[in-house]
């Protein structure tokens, strides 16, 4: 028994490596190590454990022997603890919520998804800030934040890296992002963001052999690194939508970024009138504003790009209407360095085909893949941008807004109605098996010792052979 505790001790140690510590599992990246993964399984097979949960959008994420979700229920928030091998609720701790920011029906006010570092977990609420807890459920810290002004409601995660929180704050005034000391939640620095509108990205993180580290996030018309350790803005991309909601793909010194809106489509974008072509042409009153009345043949709909709320539009909203108008949806191949402005010189390739709204593009043995509303699945070489295979998930044809995730030579897809499409991965990928959930699902799966979590409206669900 003596000579075999050990070896107990590092098959335990080895499974519970295998960790998914915050949305879309290390660096948002999607891809786990591990093996045996089950391809058939469904609310009545292959199911290990079953827990019913409160309604939220955030995925699951996987830290030692728990796993750590957000919830809403009726008017209140709470963060909530599960013991990953069998599925128990451990603690559930409720949230302060101050206000009741507006988000639309595909979002909740339990949006954004924890992450640990295994001493302790941190949630986003838009309707307050952060929270940090111990993985046991003590409080340890909190950081009011807001309110926000973003008309479909908050959605960003929040990431660690080193010894640092950090939440991109993109709203339509007033965008930022923000790095707390993780120990205590006292602020490291504060990078504002004048440039961006409402988004819902994370950062990712980029260590080059030499110098310092870099966030790389997306955002409104722009991919933007910035130095980790000071907050200063090092390099940009110019030329992606105006709405971003998929995090970047690092794979060494190259970064993918997909950003995809409704207008972005068109080859030659509209042209609008400057800032004082249409007060000549619209302000009737010469009052230096914009109101409903006056623009309502320019403006479908006024409320979207009245960005202040103010029933009026100005010439920082009007700028921001004409850049939407020019934005160009596309998915970008950069390698990362440089100085300034490097759209020129550092962007490799440009695809502007089948790209998806909201899913994270997907880097995986070699292969890109990317998963468009309509069940569209495209492959593509990472090296060109060139695509391998565009083909329909057929039955799967839904939204999409779960972004893929990947291991064992398999790809799992999830639709909005609950249909997860299992992929053999490769070039010339094939549809495995596709499996019914039965339920509304908004959130990405988690792999971990060998089994697939997955939550839909109603539940969280651990599938395993």
């Amino acid at each position: 028994m003596r000579r075999l505790l050990p070896l107990a001790l590092v098959i335990s140690t080895t499974v519970l490596a295998a960790d998914w510590p915050q949305f879309r599992g290390p660096n948002g990246l999607g891809v786990s190590a591990d093996k045996n993964l089950p391809v058939q399984f469904g609310p009545q097979k292959n199911v290990v454990w079953k827990t019913e949960l409160p309604p939220g959008h955030s995925s699951p994420i996987l830290v030692g022997p728990r796993i750590f979700v957000t919830v809403y229920e009726g008017k209140k928030l709470f963060t909530v603890a599960l013991d990953r091998s069998t599925g128990k609720i451990l603690w559930k701790r409720e949230a302060p919520r101050p206000r009741q920011e507006s988000f639309q029906a595909t979002n909740s006010p339990a949006s954004g998804s924890p992450v640990s570092d295994g001493r302790n977990v941190y949630v986003f609420f838009g309707d307050f800030g952060i929270l940090c807890y111990g993985v046991d459920g003590e409080d340890r810290w909190r950081v009011p934040l807001g309110p926000f002004n973003n008309a479909n409601g908050h959605g960003s995660s929040p990431v660690l890296i080193d010894d640092m929180l950090i939440l991109i704050c993109d709203q339509d005034t007033d965008s930022y992002v923000l790095a707390l000391n993780k120990a205590t939640g006292q602020v490291r620095y504060r990078i504002e963001r004048p440039e961006m509108t409402r988004g819902y990205s994370i950062p990712t993180l980029y260590r080059p052999k030499s110098g310092p580290a870099e966030l790389i996030i997306p955002g409104s018309y722009l991919v933007v690194a910035y130095n980790l350790a000071t907050g200063e803005k090092l390099w940009w991309v110019r030329g992606m939508s105006w709405q971003q909601k998929s995090a970047a793909v690092v794979d060494g010194d190259i970064v993918y970024v997909c950003g995809w809106e409704s207008g972005g489509d068109s080859a030659t974008p509209a042209e609008t009138p400057t800032w004082e072509e249409a007060l000549a042409r619209y302000d009737r009153d010469h009052d230096g504003k914009l109101t409903p009345t006056e623009v309502m043949r320019e403006f479908r709909n006024f409320g979207e790009y009245d960005l202040d709320r103010d029933q009026t539009i100005n010439e920082r909203e009007w700028n921001f209407y004409r850049a939407q108008k020019a934005s160009q949806n596309g998915f970008v191949a950069i390698r990362a360095g440089g100085r300034g402005d490097v759209t020129d010189t550092r962007v490799l390739w440009r695809y502007r085909k089948s790209l998806p709204n909201v899913p994270s593009p997907l880097l995986f043995q070699g292969v890109l893949y990317l998963v468009r509303d309509g069940g569209i699945m495209t492959s593509l070489d990472p090296r060109t941008g060139e695509p391998f295979k565009v083909d329909r998930l057929r039955g799967a044809i839904d939204r999409y807004w779960s972004s893929p995730v990947a291991g064992d030579g398999k790809i799992y897809v999830l639709s909005e109605s609950g249909k997860l499409t299992v992929l053999r991965a490769g070039a010339d990928w094939q549809i495995l098996a596709q499996n019914d959930l039965e339920d509304t699902c908004f959130s990405t799966p988690a792999i971990g010792d060998s089994r697939l979590y997955v939550r839909t409206r109603s539940a969280l669900y651990c599938f395993g052979k």
